[in-house]
């Protein structure tokens, strides 16, 4: 009995000593296995190391030599233009310096700025001082400060030739043919007309002294923002119709709110066609006349193409408003421009009739750029387009109905006696 119980005993032992054993070595084979994970890891990750920094050095070489082109581009760009700017200020400081008169900083730099517009060979591109500066944004923008009348020299006296609707000068009662002796005490005869408009410039409140049917009276005046009227209007009547007339003397910032206005009140009026006169207009804002002409056409229409890096881009009316009637355009050699873009529009758009003679052929677009001084350049950046893709840069527009003035007109001026406008009025009241 005790011997059996010693052999189970020393069996137990055995048997717990072989697990054991067992658990150890298993505990050991983990741990080697781990460890062997462990080295596999280590080396995938230093392979994928050594993979992504070889991938890291190339991109990083290869941007290095992308920025390293671009820098060096620039810097060579830069020292090219360093190199003609600096030529530039030796000889502006080597004449302000050492020319033996004394040389004015400002006229040198006007010179240089001239000359290198004059050297674009272009007619279009100028450069203008702050004077000829203001002048032509008065124009552009359609206003100015004055007292709102427009002056010339005739024997020898400065005479109001118009006054401008609601202006300070309308307001006074100045007229038509008044005389201008003196601005404020300052006696004006054989002053220029430019002296004048200096003289009444000068100050916000001002008295003239001006004579009217030989009786001389004061009247006093103050300064204020003047629209410049450029849409004029007025009917006819012909062969049963009534035929409407508007004159677009230029294309100014509120030349389309102007022509908006007129056409509105003719069309209140009942007329059964229009006639638009472009003569003797020289062009102006391109948004204007963009406007304009969509009033008369929807969006189908093309109103003009631009061509600029030798790609060309069509430009349709603005709105779906459009009109019906019969329209016939007057132009002549010194409609220019946007003036050229209406014609050329009415006529392959809208089919109208052109009569008179052929245009000025400015094909061009100009922007302004105004420098820090009050001074600006005016230079050419694109080119117009009629809608269908003609250009009429230097040759213009034909009339398709063709009439020069004639002399009778040049002896004795009036409605009557123009034949162009007669000629539009007839063609425009036809059926």
């Amino acid at each position: 009995m005790k011997k059996k119980k010693r052999e189970r005993k020393e069996k137990d032992k055995k048997f717990n000593l072989f697990n054991k054993n067992d658990v150890k070595l298993k505990k050991t084979k983990e741990k080697r296995k781990k460890k062997r994970d462990k080295e596999d890891r280590d080396k995938s990750d230093s392979i994928l190391n050594v993979k992504f920094n070889l991938i890291e050095a190339v991109i990083l070489v290869v941007v290095s030599l992308i920025f390293g082109a671009i820098i060096g581009e620039i810097v060579s760009s830069n020292n090219e233009d360093d190199k003609y700017l600096n030529n530039f200020k030796d000889v502006y400081y080597s004449l302000y310096n050492d020319y033996y008169k004394k040389v004015s900083r400002k006229k040198l730099i006007d010179g240089a700025i001239n000359g290198m517009m004059s050297e674009l060979g272009d007619p279009y591109s100028t450069y203008m001082d702050e004077e000829e500066s203001e002048t032509f944004n008065n124009t552009v923008n359609g206003s100015y400060k004055g007292i709102g009348v427009q002056v010339s020299i005739i024997d020898s006296k400065v005479t109001i030739v118009s006054v401008f609707d609601g202006s300070p000068a309308s307001r006074a009662g100045l007229k038509t043919g008044d005389i201008i002796n003196k601005v404020n005490d300052t006696d004006v005869s054989g002053k220029t007309l430019d002296e004048v408009v200096s003289l009444i410039k000068k100050k916000s409140h001002l008295t003239l002294n001006v004579t009217r049917d030989s009786k001389t009276f004061d009247t006093e005046l103050t300064l204020s923002n003047v629209d410049i009227p450029s849409v004029s209007s007025k009917t006819f009547d012909r062969n049963g119709k009534k035929v409407g007339y508007l004159n677009i003397s230029m294309f100014s910032s509120n030349t389309y709110k102007q022509f908006k206005n007129k056409l509105t009140e003719l069309e209140k009026d009942n007329i059964d066609s229009l006639v638009i006169d472009v003569r003797d207009n020289p062009g102006g804002a391109l948004d204007q006349v963009t406007k304009i002409l969509s009033m008369f056409m929807d969006r189908k229409h093309v109103l003009y193409q631009i061509e600029s890096n030798g790609k060309k881009t069509k430009y349709y009316s603005l709105s779906n408003e459009k009109r019906t009637y019969k329209v016939v355009v007057l132009i002549n050699s010194n409609s220019a421009s946007a003036s050229e873009i209406l014609a050329g529009a009415m006529n392959e758009s809208y089919e109208s009739e052109l009569v008179g003679t052929t245009t000025y052929g400015k094909g061009t677009v100009q922007k302004e750029y105004t420098l820090s001084n009050g001074t600006s350049l005016k230079y050419t950046s694109e080119k117009w387009l009629t809608p269908r893709g003609n250009s009429i840069n230097k040759k213009g527009i034909k009339p398709t109905i063709e009439v020069s003035l004639d002399d009778n007109y040049y002896n004795n001026p009036s409605v009557d006696t123009d034949n162009q406008l007669q000629t539009a009025i007839e063609e425009a009241s036809k059926k």
